[in-house]
Parts: C-alpha cells; structure tokens; sequence
C-alpha cells in the first residue's frame, strides 16, 4: 500500500508544459548552474515565448549550460536572459547583444536574487523523490538551494542525477509540480595537466600541512595541487566546487576531516561539474554536505579553520593584485564575470591563499603578470588578507 508521501508524489506529478500555469507577465524565473539547468523546461519557455505566450518574462542564471534560441534576444522582452556569469555559451549570446550580464560575486547570488528579482518560480533539476517524500538538487545548491521553501518550485526530475544530502532537498508538499526528462547530465572532462603545471603545483603542495582544509578552483594547476596531495594525512573539503580532482583526492584516501572543528568528516561545497564518475561517486554519499553558496562560501565554518588552505587559478594579475580569472584574456565586450576568489579571503586569517597562473603564454612572449588587466576582463580584487602567495 502506498505510503501519504507516496500518493502526494504521484499527484503533483505534471507534464513539462504544466510549467507555464505558474509563469504570469512579468515573471522572474531562476535556474542553477550547469548540471542543475532543467533543459526540457527551459525548452517549453522558449517554444512558449515563440508562440507569443509569453510577457516580460526574464531567467535569472549563472553559466547555462545549453544553448536556446531566447538566449540570442529573438523574443525581445517576451523571454529574455539575465546571466550572473557568462559560460562559452553565454558569452556569444552576450556578444551579440541577446542577454543581459550582471557580474555577481557567486557567494553573494542569493541575497541578490532575493532583493533585486521578483523570485516568482524556482525551476531546478532534482533526483527522483525518496520514499519520505523529499527531491534532491543533486548536483546543485549553488544559490538555488537557499531559495527552497521561501519561492514557488517547479521540478524536472531526471533519473541521472544524483541524490545528495545538505540542504538542498525538498519535500513534496512545497513544490507546485514535478515532470521527468531523462537525459545526460551535463559533463566536464578534467583539464590536461602538464609538466609545467606540476611543477607550479608542487611549490603550493610542500606549503600544504597534514589536517588543511582545502578550497580548490578550477583549473589544470589546482588539478595537479591536488593530485600531489594524495600522500597528506587528515585532509579536509570545504570548496564551491566538486569536480573528478576532489573525488580522486578523497579516493586516496587522504581525506579524512578528521582535524577540522566543524562538522568533522564531512566534505562541504556548493555544486559539482565533472565527468559521470564524479556524479556516480556523489550518489548517495553520506560524506558530502551540499550548501548554498553563502553558507558554503563565507560562513563561520571555514573562517575557525586554522588549517584553510584556498587554491585558485587565475590567467593574468596586475601589480595591485587584481586578477582575470577567464580562461583567456579577453576584449572589451567579452567580460564574464567577477569570479570566486574574493569570498575565500574570509577564512584566510589563520590560513593561506594561493593564486597560480602560468607566468607567460605564446611561447613566453606574452606576460600575464601587467601593469594593467587587459581591457574588459573580468576583475576580482585582490582577497583580503596578507598571507595570500602568488
């Protein structure tokens, strides 16, 4: 016999267009990053826009992960996209004038979405519902996740993604409706790590004592910090981001978070973006904590570790500090965004900070250490505290 829970998750069950009942004129529609972007729903808004169904609705993002006519401006005001942090994708609609960019620093997203947008429906990826009734983001709590149980919920429940523990999970009687898409999360392959990588890397690894807490960017170099760091002892997690590094760290069984004040034996971060492995490894995983972006990025947790260690990677830096944290140097127009480095500073106190770059490109001839940034590149100053090493 069916359990209240149960019967409660059979009868919001809708269909992807039901999704529109809950979308009036003038709406503001959020959406998490990457792997959490529910595709199919995003889909029925553009049909719904092109079908002039649609009035001055507008989709709040960080980084979509997927491609949409409404991105490039087709709909006018009908369906237009607000991104917070441009991805390749959001970049070239951004170019052409199709979507708008408000640089956010991403621990600051919740609080953001909160004062300045109507927050009038939350659409998110979740995995299927538990036997208690709750949906999980999965992969995400990003700035989503602070936004559960204070906005309405709309959920595209996809059976490839990962049920996670944290908070964000949601139980059945606060979503509207829930419909199922199953299809490919959306995957990251690690960045090729080269000699010379390592060899930055390794002037971080022997900085690093047994018992840190370690925040990791993105990036080759912090890839490889991390894959030096699989003969530490009592390793801690506490980062905005998982990816196939971390899993293969925490694998090698140097992570043990043993030595951390809080929460002992847990692993914190905000999203995940890596290959299916990392999504398989997060399933279920009773070790790992997900934590909107705030919470995960600026709370009291990591600012009374004395250990924290933050690795960031960057790819220019001025003589103030300040750095460009794109993938390449990038021209006027094309700024993404201000990056995550700034947030971490907060616990550097009674840490350290590293901020690794290759020191030139083209074959030596170009520098990435300048008077000044390139023009347009998306700066984040310099963090707060004077025991970040370059």
């Amino acid at each position: 016999m069916a359990t209240s829970n149960e019967r409660q998750v059979a009868a919001t069950r809708r269909e992807p267009d039901d999704v529109l009942d809950h979308v009036g004129p003038g709406a503001d529609v959020v959406v998490p990053l990457a792997c959490g972007e529910p595709r199919v729903l995003l889909q029925v808004l553009d049909e719904a826009a092109a079908a002039g169904r649609l009035e001055g609705v507008r989709v709040h993002q960080m980084h979509t992960a997927h491609d949409y006519p409404f991105l490039h401006g087709v709909y006018g005001d009908r369906l237009h996209h607000v991104s917070y942090f441009l991805s390749a994708i959001g970049r070239a609609a951004h170019d052409e004038g199709g979507c708008s960019l408000v640089p956010a620093h991403f621990s600051d997203m919740p609080r953001l979405l909160q004062r300045t947008t109507r927050c009038s429906l939350l659409v998110a990826r979740a995995a299927p519902p538990d036997r208690h009734g709750y949906f999980s983001l999965g992969t995400n709590a990003d700035y989503s996740a602070r936004l559960l149980g204070e906005v309405p919920v709309f959920l595209e429940v996809n059976p490839h993604m990962p049920r996670t523990f944290g908070e964000n999970n949601v139980h059945v009687s606060q979503i509207l409706g829930w419909c199922e898409a199953d299809e490919p999360l959306f995957e990251v392959d690690p960045p090729p790590v080269t000699d010379l990588d390592r060899h930055i890397a390794a002037y971080v690894a022997e900085r690093v004592p047994d018992g840190a807490t370690l925040q990791a960017g993105i990036g080759s170099v912090p890839n490889a910090v991390l894959e030096l760091l699989a003969d530490h002892r009592d390793l801690d997690i506490h980062t905005e981001l998982i990816s196939d590094g971390v899993v293969d760290l925490v694998e090698s069984r140097a992570v043990t978070g043993t030595r951390k004040t809080t929460r002992p034996g847990k692993v914190f971060t905000t999203f995940a973006a890596g290959s299916r492995r990392t999504y398989d490894w997060l399933a279920d995983n009773p070790i790992v904590e997900m934590l909107p972006g705030r919470l995960g990025q600026r709370s009291a947790r990591h600012r009374s570790e004395e250990r924290f260690v933050s690795i960031n990677a960057t790819v220019e830096v001025d003589f103030l500090g300040q750095c460009n944290p794109r993938p390449s140097p990038v021209g006027p127009g094309r700024a993404a965004g201000p990056g995550r480095l700034r947030p971490w500073g907060d616990a550097l106190a009674r840490g350290q900070g590293f901020v690794v770059l290759h020191s030139t490109a083209g074959d030596g001839r170009i520098s990435r250490i300048v008077p000044r940034l390139s023009p347009g590149a998306a700066v984040t100053p310099p963090t707060r505290t004077p025991s970040t090493r370059w």
